[in-house]
């Protein structure tokens, strides 16, 4: 079992920046592809971003590239959801989440609230 608590989340003004963390315990996650998502009030959970096991590969959807940078440090046990230039449209509840092979965890989530 993997444990995944997100921490960072808050109240900013468009054009701000925040750094979402997402701390993993219970087992290592050295072997599991990382995943942030979101989703905001009335709609549906959807994808941000995703980095594979060892950090060198990353994926993030169109409306946040070049603005969020995903990133991991396997020897801590978390990784990180650093979000520039936010926008309104970024306000949702940020989930973590772990994947490996057919097993998948989830945290809380933890959220972000951006004012125009």
């Amino acid at each position: 079992q993997v444990q995944l608590v997100e921490s960072g989340g808050g109240l900013v003004q468009a054009g701000g920046s925040l750094r979402l963390s997402c701390a993993a315990s219970g087992r290592s996650i050295s072997s599991y592809t990382m995943g942030w998502f979101r989703q905001a009030p009335g709609k549906e959970r959807e994808f941000v971003a995703r980095i594979n096991w060892s950090g060198s590969v990353t994926y993030s959807v169109d409306s946040v590239k070049g603005r969020f940078t995903i990133s991991r440090d396997n020897a801590k046990n978390t990784v990180w959801l650093q979000m520039n230039s936010l926008k309104p449209e970024d306000t949702a509840v940020y989930y973590c989440a772990a994947t490996w092979n057919s097993s998948q965890y989830w945290g809380q989530g933890t959220q972000v609230t951006v004012s125009s």
